[in-house]
Formats: structure tokens, sequence, C-alpha cells
């Protein structure tokens, strides 16, 4: 099945997507650094499962428009979501995809507007009360050394260097073994130019303090820290370097309370797991959210 490009405004944002199919609405978020192009596995898949699967580009990945507001927390990917979920026409069938801050906006999402999802799926960021004390261990701060890096100025500088050479050693970092040439360059092309670049990484400035924030979208933000009511499906893969496999144990489960909610656990699969197994997680992901 063919996949689609539109645009579409939503939460004051003029939003490039990807989408295939008609039916219920499947909203797929896709994370750092990447771009809806993450999703071309999966959107046929969904379609033929009788789903509107729709990839948007987050706020400021271009060919998405930079925000006039300057906002990137994820409750701001957050009220995106739910926005989206209107422009759409998604009803109460709709379904909530996210990976990496994709998965962040997911669950600030699923939080504040439960009524509009009916299953969600998340990769590779687990629910915050998993995270909260395992983050800050020693392997996982050296794994998250990048956040920090991202408070400086000289990040936006960095990064762009020598054809956005940053991301290609992150993405061999966090996707140990995987042949990512494929893939590169579309997330090049969503960050290349200095906007974009420092609207991405501004996603991390207002995660630790030195960005812009809303009291709006914090409120929105803060509904993602609670037990999500409706069923998910997270997913993680076994050697993802960004945030470690060790970080995943039984606080998963009661991070996610409802009786059909699952966990697994992606042998073999690094941080892009959708695009390191996509027969596995799309196999995973339809049978979960036609459940």
């Amino acid at each position: 099945m063919s996949i689609e490009q539109g645009r579409i405004e939503a939460n004051g944002v003029e939003f490039a997507y990807l989408s295939a199919g008609e039916g219920p609405l499947a909203l797929c978020l896709h994370g750092f650094p990447d771009s809806a192009h993450t999703w071309r596995h999966l959107l046929p898949e969904l379609a033929g499962a009788g789903f509107h699967a729709v990839a948007p580009f987050l706020r400021g990945y271009a060919p998405t428009a930079v925000p006039e507001d300057g906002l990137y927390q994820s409750g701001a990917l957050a009220a995106d979501a739910i926005a989206l979920h209107e422009a759409f026409g998604g009803n109460e069938d709709a379904v909530l995809i996210g990976h990496d801050w994709g998965a962040l906006a997911t669950y600030g999402a699923a939080g504040h507007a439960p009524e509009r999802w009916r299953r969600v799926v998340t990769m590779a960021v687990p629910p915050a009360a998993t995270v909260a004390n395992a983050f800050f261990s020693y392997d996982q701060l050296r794994r998250s050394w990048y956040m920090f890096f991202f408070q400086s100025p000289l990040a936006d500088v960095t990064v762009s260097m020598n054809d956005l050479a940053f991301i290609d050693r992150l993405w061999a970092d966090w996707s140990p073994g995987f042949d990512a040439s494929g893939e590169l360059p579309a997330v090049k092309d969503a960050l290349r130019d200095p906007a974009n670049l420092t609207a991405a990484i501004g996603y991390y400035r207002a995660t630790l303090g030195s960005g812009a924030r809303s009291a709006d979208y914090d409120a929105v933000e803060a509904s993602g820290g609670a037990p999500l009511e409706m069923p998910v499906l997270y997913l993680h893969g076994q050697t993802d370097g960004c945030m470690g496999a060790e970080l995943i144990d039984e606080s998963v489960k009661q991070a996610l309370p409802h009786p059909d909610s699952r966990f697994e656990m992606i042998e073999g699969a690094g941080h892009f797991l959708q695009l390191e197994a996509p027969e596995r997680v799309n196999r995973l992901v339809t049978d979960f959210v036609t459940g």
C-alpha cells in the first residue's frame, strides 16, 4: 500500500505528515534524531489492518514548521498529538504509537486525554516511574551525556559539523551493528537547517531547564506521569545503547496496570527497533492495536 504525503494545521503548527489507509486513526510519533520516515515499514501494515495510519514530522522537524512559540517540552508534543487527533477526525477508536520523544508525547497525550485513545504503544523510553531511580546510575548517565551537552550553545555548532556526523555516531552507539546508511539521509534532511536543528535540541533544553516552558503544557506533561488507564504495549530493544535494557524491570508492569497491557524485549535490536526488527515489531504492534 502506498504512502502519501500531506500537510495539516494543529495546535498552531503546520505539520507535514506521511499517511496510508483509511479507518480509525493510528497516530505514529517519531523521536530524536529521526523523522516520520522511521514508520515507513509500519504505516502500510497498520493500513492493511484497517487504520488511517499517520506519521507527522514533529514540531520543528522539517518539513513541519518551526513553532512560533518556541516551546518544545514533552507537554507541547502531547498537546500536538491531541490536536492532531482532532484535526484528522479521530474518535475513541484511535490508537497512539510513539518512539523515543514520541513515547514521551504518547504518555502525556494518553494521560491527559484518555478518552481519545483505545490503545497505545510506546518504544525505547519507558514510563517515567520506571526509570526515576535507575536513570541516575553511572552507566545510564554515561549513555545520556549528550542530554547535558545539548544545554550548551556549542551543541548547535558541533552537531551540525561535517554534514551532521554527530548524528551518525549517535545512531551507531544507540543501535550497535545496525547499518543505518539507508535511514540517515532522511533524518539529516529533517535537521540540516540550523533552525530545525536548534528546535530538535530545544526538546532537551526544555526538559533539563535551560529552555522555555509553558504552565499549560506542564499540566499536560504531568498527566503522563501517572499509570495509563488503557491497554499499553511497551517495546524495548535488548541492545539499546541510549536507554539501557537494565532500566527495564518489573516496575514496567506496575506502571502499566491495565490487565491487557504487555511488555516485550526485542532481542537483537537496539534503540531504533522499529527499523532493526521491522517484521517482529510490526506484528506485535498490529496484533496489539487490533486486539
